[in-house]
């Protein structure tokens, strides 16, 4: 892991669209089945719309019929933190990047087999470095 980005609020704002910012650094949350990615069946690895950490691969991505992109797993452990959330009267896990900290969306444990997680994750944190299909 790389060290850690950390840039001032003001720099955040330039440098990000008005959603990725809203989501990102202020921990919002998009609208289900209105993030680019929600269906993206294409093969790569999803990085961090703001500093470029590779979170997510295409191949752990699945339909959750939540509306946001949904995963199993994360690229690697370090790729990802977690922190509890109990905002809004509910009790959620929050996944945060390792890179920046930047909000990316919560994990639950409704996912399939084996590991039984889904990373549920707002497409506007997310920027999808393709690949050609083998």
């Amino acid at each position: 892991m790389r060290d850690k980005v950390i840039k001032p609020d003001s720099e955040w704002k330039k440098e990000l669209t008005p959603e990725q910012y809203k989501v990102t650094r202020k921990k919002g949350t998009e609208r289900a089945f209105s993030g680019e990615y929600a269906n993206t069946k294409e093969p790569g690895t999803y990085a961090c719309v703001c500093c470029g950490n590779e979170l997510f691969s295409s191949e752990d991505k699945f339909n959750s019929g939540t509306g946001w992109p949904s995963f199993t797993k994360p690229v690697s452990p370090e790729s990802v933190r977690t922190e509890p959330d109990n905002k809004l009267f509910m009790r959620r896990t929050e996944v945060l990047c390792n890179g920046c900290d930047a909000h990316l969306g919560h994990v639950f444990d409704d996912g399939p087999p084996p590991a039984g997680k889904r990373y549920c994750i707002n497409s506007a944190a997310l920027r999808l470095k393709r690949r050609q299909a083998a």
